[in-house]
This record gives structure tokens, C-alpha cells and sequence, in this order.
């Protein structure tokens, strides 16, 4: 089964509206990189959101041992591959940690989602679930990954393996390898350049000589328009 072509499908239809995040829309001109870890959010915050954001990046929600679980996790999720960088290399598990403390609701799932990995890997192979190889890492994913598939007793770790894949996708598709991955574009101006002549030959009619050189020009349309006292267009 490919996940990559699944999820690319799940996020260009309407699927994809039911994810953590309430909204992201990404510009086609380039934006900067700036990541959570590197002073906080971008695009229009107000001080009291810029000095919240700083507080939850402050303090450490997971361990390194939690880290490392998520790490192995989120790559199974959404591995690189030809076109796009893994989860990992982009920063979903930093990503991770800030949702976790922007919504501690999820803290105790989470928590408890991975503490049961140990549990299961002591059960199955006597070992923590981060000295597992990677064959008995998948057994026990595929123990909750499908849901449909899965046995009754395993449904509270189906319940939390939605929370880590919808976190894993939210996270990822919200940055810049995400989208160029989706093919998403975002909001875009269009160009009109103005009645076709066509149509305003069938009509009798011409555009006025001295307004051509002010119309708008896509080039152009940064530009704010100036007005004379009397609301004339000057330029």
C-alpha cells in the first residue's frame, strides 16, 4: 500500500478538513522559513499570541526516550522518499511539542499512547519499544494502524495511533515540503488585462486614450493608485 499517494489523495479532496490544524494557507510566493524552535509563529501575531508562543516553547513536554518513539513513529507514517523529505526531517516531532502544549487536552493520550508501546514490546519481545527492530516496530504498529482491522482489545491504541497520524499530517502538510509535495498553490491573484478587443469592437466601443498608460498591469498591481481632489485617476 502507498501512504504517500493516499495521504496526496486524502489532502486534495475533502477529506482533509478534519485535521488539528484549523487553517493554513500557504502563498505561492515564497515565504520564509522560520520554525517554531527559532523565536515563534509568523504572519500577523499579536503580542499576546507572540509572547504565549514564547512561553510554550520555553518548557519541554516529551523526553528523549518519548522523542525517539515519536521519531520512529512519524517516519513510518510519512517516509522520504523520491519526491519529499520524511516527517522527521522537517520538523513534525518539534511540531509535536508545541501542539502538545498549545493543546494539553492531548497530553494524557499521548503520554499514554506511548507508554503503552513499551508495554506491548515488554509483552511480545521483552524489550522497550526504542531496542525493537524494525520488523517488530511494524508488527506493532499494524496492531493499531487499520482500523478496520484491528481486534477490540486494541481499539483505545487505535484511538490514539488517529491522534499521532492526524498530528504526523497536520504537521507535515503545513510546511513547505508539504505543500510543494500536494501540489498546493494557495490563493492567487488572478490577471485580467481588460475587455477583449473582440468584444469591444462587436460593441462599437474603445478605450479611453488617455488611460491606457494608468491601467493596471499585472507588473504592476502592488502599486496604490493616486487620486486628484476632484476623485480623478492621476496615477
Amino acid at each position: 500500500m502507498n501512504r504517500r499517494e493516499n495521504l496526496k489523495l486524502l489532502f486534495t479532496g475533502s477529506l482533509g478538513t478534519g485535521l488539528i490544524l484549523t487553517g493554513c494557507s500557504p502563498e505561492e510566493q515564497a515565504m520564509p522559513q522560520v520554525h517554531l524552535l527559532e523565536g515563534g509563529t509568523i504572519g500577523g501575531r499579536t503580542e499576546e499570541e507572540i509572547q504565549r508562543d514564547q512561553e510554550l516553547l520555553s518548557e519541554t513536554f516529551f523526553t528523549q526516550d518519548e522523542r525517539r518513539k515519536l521519531s520512529t513513529l512519524v517516519d513510518i507514517i510519512l517516509p522520504k522518499d523520491s519526491e519529499s523529505p520524511s516527517a522527521t526531517e522537517v520538523g513534525v516531532v518539534d511540531f509535536m511539542e508545541f501542539m502538545m502544549k498549545d493543546q494539553p487536552g492531548n497530553q494524557t493520550r499521548m503520554r499514554g499512547g506511548l507508554m503503552w508501546l513499551d508495554f506491548e514490546s515488554d509483552e511480545k519481545f521483552g524489550k522497550p519499544f526504542n531496542e525493537l527492530t524494525e520488523s517488530q516496530v511494524l508488527e506493532i504498529v499494524d496492531l493499531v494502524a487499520w482500523p478496520d482491522r484491528a481486534s477490540e482489545e486494541y481499539q483505545g491504541g487505535v484511538r490514539w495511533f488517529n491522534l499521532l497520524r492526524n498530528l504526523t499530517c497536520s504537521g507535515y502538510f503545513s510546511t513547505q515540503a508539504g505543500w510543494d509535495y500536494i501540489g498546493y498553490k494557495g490563493n492567487q491573484p488572478n490577471v485580467w488585462d481588460g475587455v477583449p478587443q473582440e468584444v469591444m469592437d462587436k460593441h462599437g466601443l474603445k478605450l479611453d486614450e488617455k488611460y491606457i498608460p494608468i491601467y493596471l498591469k499585472p507588473e504592476e498591481r502592488g502599486v496604490v493608485a493616486q487620486w486628484d481632489e476632484a476623485g480623478n485617476l492621476i496615477g
